[in-house]
């Protein structure tokens, strides 16, 4: 009887479309500065270092580009070679460390700009605002626009891609999946699927081209770089003996099935708790709006959806399934994109049910937390235990258990912050409450419908309270 009261609050004349968010913040400018503030924000008041792998990246740039030195790291090359415009102005200002560090908001932002120059007159702009305001602050972005790791380029450059895949031009979007996934070689299982899709949507075979077209150009990296095109770089690519019982062990060595279930409900690696926008509906909404839009948003979400599937199916039999010691599911930053545009689409188009703008501000919170988190605290306090004394308790400790994860250990220990951080968590809560009024304003008129209609049933002598 209650989830009649519910579904009966569910029908009710409650907004359907984001009027509600629009009466209450009238001025799209508003939205547009937020996003441009938080790139700001990350690039001026956070911290900023290559870190770890980045700085094999950063070396093997500043050696080719001083002495004319063939990179011999095993990561592709192609993304640092974007980066390169960034590493002469430090010849303007500041050090080579200081542009190439930060050289991944810049990508980010690029990315930005170029969905919306090819959806702006498309489909709603507020729809696509709210997309770019929770990228760069609820989402893992933040944290890793601090680094001068890979998985940002492949991200963003994926996520343009399948937008000019639907919505056009095509050449160019397939171009543009193709540099991302060079730069990641095993996101290749990754462009499988998205592509099988594709296929399967337009009924056009010749697209398994690209798919060979990006295994070309990988076997080409290598046979220029390694004088081989089967060297990869990873052929004895392993960690130390751990107390995990699969540590040590070379390449695709992890169990399938414990390296899936760690990467998507782990405490310290889990995506579903650092990209939770991936567990809300949007299908119905999508289809309800489809006629008043001029490019096929499920399309697009549908390609993501399906790489990022590929990129946790392959990475879950890898000896390193969770990227080594940095903050959350390294790489799995994919999952960010159909995460937020998901949860962009659920406070553009308010549902009709109670139930499912519940679950969104749930999502809406831990997301903005998991902003928060990344950017401000990240898991430099957490070094001290984890990495302490070689014990290598990573894995078992901080990595699954929920105390020592990197989202709530600032729960357990006080970390104190600068106030460059404090600046940072401010706009992290205005923006979140920018987003959560209107949607807390609908849901708390829906249960307070719901609640009269109980209220109701009790007191009619026809109806009796049941199970």
């Amino acid at each position: 009887m209650i989830e009649e009261h519910i579904e009966a609050s569910a029908e009710a004349p409650t907004p359907t479309t984001s009027k509600l968010a629009l009466d209450r913040f009238p001025f799209p400018w508003l939205e547009t500065a937020l996003i441009v503030a938080g790139l700001l924000a990350n690039l001026i008041l956070l911290h900023h270092e290559p870190g770890g792998d980045g700085w094999f990246r950063f070396t093997a740039l500043s050696d080719l580009l001083l002495h004319g030195t063939m990179p011999q790291v095993k990561y592709s090359m192609v993304g640092p070679l974007f980066s390169i415009p960034f590493w002469y102005l430090s010849k303007i200002y500041q050090s080579h460390e200081w542009w190439i560090s930060r050289y991944n908001v810049f990508v980010l932002g690029a990315g930005i700009l170029a969905i919306y120059w090819l959806l702006k007159d498309r489909v709603n702009r507020g729809l696509l605002r709210k997309f770019f305001l929770l990228l760069v602050v609820a989402s893992m972005f933040p944290y890793h626009l601090l680094y001068y790791y890979g998985e940002v380029f492949t991200a963003v450059f994926v996520a343009v891609g399948c937008v000019a895949l639907v919505a056009g031009p095509a050449l160019v979007g397939w171009g543009v999946i193709i540099l991302g996934v060079v730069n990641t070689p095993a996101t290749l299982l990754g462009l499988f699927l998205l592509d099988g899709m594709h296929i399967l949507a337009k009924r056009r075979v010749r697209y398994a081209l690209a798919l060979l077209v990006a295994v070309a150009l990988i076997m080409l990296e290598s046979w220029i770089r390694r004088g081989s095109p089967f060297a990869n770089g990873y052929a004895d690519d392993h960690g130390v003996r751990t107390i995990m019982p699969y540590s040590a062990m070379p390449g695709f060595s992890n169990p399938f099935f414990f390296g899936l279930i760690s990467l998507l409900f782990s405490f310290g690696k889990g995506i579903f708790f650092f990209a939770p926008g991936l567990l809300l509906p949007i299908r119905r909404t999508l289809r309800a709006v489809r006629e008043k839009m001029l490019v096929d948003l499920f399309a697009i979400y549908l390609l993501w959806i399906s790489f990022f599937i590929g990129v946790l199916l392959i990475y879950s039999s890898w000896w390193a399934w969770h990227g080594g010691w940095f903050w959350g599911p390294r790489f799995l930053l994919v999952a960010s994109i159909p995460a937020s545009f998901a949860l962009a689409v659920r406070l553009q188009w308010h549902d009709r049910s109670l139930l499912v703008n519940v679950l969104t501000l749930l999502v809406l919170a831990l997301s903005v937390w998991v902003g928060i988190n990344g950017a401000v605290y990240g898991d430099k306090n957490l070094m001290s235990f984890c990495l302490a004394n070689n014990a290598y308790l990573e894995t078992p400790v901080c990595y699954y258990t929920p105390e020592f994860s990197v989202l709530w250990h600032p729960f357990v220990v006080y970390q104190p912050l600068g106030h460059k951080q404090l600046l940072y968590l401010l706009y992290s809560l205005f923006v979140g409450m920018y987003l959560l009024v209107p949607l807390a304003n609908t849901t708390g008129r829906q249960a307070f419908a719901a609640a009269q209609s109980f209220v109701r049933a009790l007191r009619s002598p026809q109806r009796s309270l049941t199970w």
